[in-house]
């Protein structure tokens, strides 16, 4: 993984001691609340509900076991003993004081990380596919792009105040695990005719009020092309995008008003004017970059361990059944570790666990963590020997939940728990729903099953692109929770359809109760999946036991 440079380390160093003097005159009164708020936001960090809030950032979402012990131990001195961990691959401290933060962003840069360009109008942390450099089915590891990215977009004198912030997100595989339909800007590698790898350039998706899937803005792009393209696309829509409405501010709206075409027609035109300004600068660090991110040894071992494992203990192979992925090497797998126990609150994590994960990385998995979009911790290059040790270690500190794919493995933002933007609660509806599934037993038998919860219209939850979304809002006082279906992240991405009314907080959890049951009896085979049922059947059925008159009456009955 990449390691900082002496200008990265210089960089990090001067970033902090500039805020360190912002939060002093913040703290003295010689800045009010509103000349703080754009350095505060430059930096990370945010004032939630009841405290400041930290973002750190953990680019592309990979890190190691000496950086997570270092979180663990910031949550310990500075917080309350626990992080979070965010669809955008970082993680959050929920209650810092604000005197403490630049004590944390320097703890932080002993560790070659920071909390740059997690907020304000800005690029923010990049993402990339969680598996990356370790899945079956990828072309290329897509991280180096992302830390190309990362650099170039790091302090960008043309892009600090951008119309709205900007997402970037980076695959390598044919099947997308960084949704990047969702984002304003994506980098999905393909092949060319010749066999060439290449990328294909999405623009314009986004979700909050106004939810749009990306579009191909190119089919094929050279990888040696890559980084100018994207300056191009960033700086037409520095120029057009709008200022006057930060509701119609994000690339999305702008790719909308203007039309597919005219915005390419708009990047080639910057692409050919700005492409001989690199003279290969660019690739020239990009091949530095690549050096840091070389596979690791991968053992040859015989499998005795796990086959014994497998065969003889139910837990284990559950476990393995659910939360291990395919992996390139031959005898490595790809295990996921669930930070969603059964009415725990989703992407919580407390610092006794962060050891424990990271002392597992750096005995059994290359020193390597990453941390998904769907805020669970993956371990990427794992011997399928070690997986029963792993297991155990993991199950004494409750990280052994085989939930991975499954409806208890909900995607929640903080919601009114936290959030100053909320107008419902997330994390009680995320809890009861997963509790009451582990209490029916059900949670195998249904499958592959995404659920996905926002506490207001801006969808930090990413409901518009779950099978099942949950939106909550607030109705004259009340909390209300919207349901939308056949929403999708991966590379068949689309917008999840509204069933109609909303339903109350007592309501929610059996409305989700009847949708599952009408699936369980709607489906061809135990093999089709919720979202192939939709697909198949449509909305009608769904709706029909979400609102019909016998799902009235079993609801009164309750």
């Amino acid at each position: 993984m990449y390691s900082y440079s002496e200008f990265d380390a210089a960089f990090v160093a001067e970033r902090n001691r500039q805020f360190r003097g912002q939060v002093d005159r913040r703290l003295s009164g010689a800045l009010t609340e509103d000349e703080f708020k754009p350095l505060r936001l430059m930096n990370g960090v945010y004032l939630q509900l009841h405290a400041y809030m930290l973002r750190v950032a953990i680019p592309y979402g990979t890190l190691n076991s000496t950086q997570m012990h270092k979180l663990a131990d910031i949550a310990d001195r500075w917080d309350q003993g626990y992080g979070h961990f965010t669809t955008r691959q970082n993680i959050q401290y929920n209650w810092p004081k604000l005197g403490d933060i630049p004590e944390m962003l320097e703890a932080l840069a002993e560790v070659e990380m920071h909390a740059i360009q997690t907020s304000g109008n800005t690029i923010r942390n990049v993402t990339a596919d969680h598996f990356a450099g370790a899945a079956a089915d990828e072309i290329a590891d897509p991280r180096p792009i992302a830390e190309l990215l990362r650099q170039w977009s790091t302090d960008h004198p043309e892009f600090q105040f951008m119309p709205r912030k900007f997402k970037i997100a980076v695959t390598g595989s044919p099947n997308d695990r960084a949704v990047t339909k969702a984002h304003d800007l994506a980098f999905r590698m393909v092949r060319n005719d010749a066999g060439e790898p290449g990328f294909e350039v999405i623009v314009g998706g986004g979700l909050g009020r106004t939810p749009m899937v990306g579009k191909v803005l190119r089919a094929f792009l050279p990888q040696e092309d890559l980084l100018a393209y994207a300056e191009a696309v960033v700086s037409v829509w520095n120029m057009l995008g709008r200022r006057d409405n930060k509701y119609k501010a994000r690339i999305k709206i702008t790719v909308h008003e203007h039309g597919i075409e005219e915005i390419q027609r708009l990047t080639e035109a910057r692409f050919e004017e700005i492409r001989p300004l690199f003279k290969g600068a660019d690739q020239a660090q990009l091949r530095a970059i690549e050096a840091h991110f070389a596979a690791p040894d991968f053992a040859d071992r015989p499998l005795s361990g796990f086959e014994r494992a497998y065969n003889s203990d139910p837990v284990f192979r559950s476990w393995a059944d659910t939360n291990l992925s395919e992996h390139k090497a031959p005898g490595y797998a790809i295990a996921q570790i669930s930070i969603k126990k059964h009415g725990d609150t989703p992407g919580d994590a407390t610092s006794a666990q962060m050891r424990v994960m990271a002392d597992i990385a750096n005995e059994f998995g290359h020193n390597e963590l990453r941390i998904s979009h769907e805020q669970n911790v993956v371990l990427p290059h794992v011997h399928k020997d070690d997986l029963p040790e792993i297991h155990a270690r993991l199950k004494s500190h409750d990280l052994a939940t085989a939930n991975i794919g499954k409806i208890s493995d909900i995607i929640a933002c903080p919601g009114m728990d936290y959030c100053a933007l909320a107008t419902a609660r997330s994390i009680p509806v995320a809890q009861q729903i997963a509790t009451r599934f582990d209490e029916l037993k059900l949670e195998n038998e249904i499958g592959d099953l995404k659920v996905k919860i926002s506490g207001c219209i801006n969808a930090c939850g990413h409901h518009h692109i779950a099978h099942i979304g949950i939106l909550g809002l607030d109705r004259g006082g009340v909390e209300t929770y919207q349901i939308t279906l056949g929403g999708d992240h991966t590379e068949t991405a689309e917008i999840g359809t509204r069933t109609g009314p909303g339903f109350g907080y007592d309501e929610i959890v059996p409305a989700i109760e009847r949708l599952v049951a009408a699936y369980l009896d709607l489906r061809l085979t135990e093999d089709e999946t919720f979202l192939e049922t939709y697909r198949r059947i449509g909305m009608p059925p769904f709706k029909e036991a979400l609102y019909g008159e016998a799902a009235n009456k079993r609801s009164k009955a309750a």
